[in-house]
């Protein structure tokens, strides 16, 4: 599959494609005349990446738990849980963080509204 392919297939612009396999996240295979040719499985890693990213995660911690989330049940040691629980509890941390942000705007505005008008 040609790059204008996946990235039809997936809605994801050529542009990122050619970043993710910079980084090594996806990979192709180059025809005889110089053209990217992908496996068809790259459609379901790209998607895969995609929520990845939805999900908050760097695209160094995506390298690092892609090759645990493809492998199989019986060949996932204890580091991609633990990649993932250290995830999520970033994720948490700075939701704690922003409704702090959130409550001192919030009385702020509370403190600066105009009085309502007197009947």
């Amino acid at each position: 599959m040609r790059i204008g392919e996946l990235a039809e297939s997936t809605g994801v612009s050529a542009r990122s494609l050619r970043y993710y396999e910079s980084l090594g996240l996806i990979r192709s295979t180059r025809t005889p005349a110089g053209w990217r040719d992908f496996e068809p499985a790259m459609h379901e890693r790209v998607v895969l990446i995609q929520h990845l990213f939805a999900a908050g995660l760097s695209s160094a911690t995506i390298g690092e738990v892609l090759p645990c989330l493809e492998a199989s049940p019986d060949e996932r040691t204890g580091e991609l849980d633990e990649r993932l629980r250290a995830e999520i509890d970033r994720i948490e941390a700075e939701r704690r963080h922003l409704d702090c942000e959130l409550d001192i705007l919030r009385a702020l505005r509370s403190e600066t509204a105009p009085a309502a008008p007197t009947p």
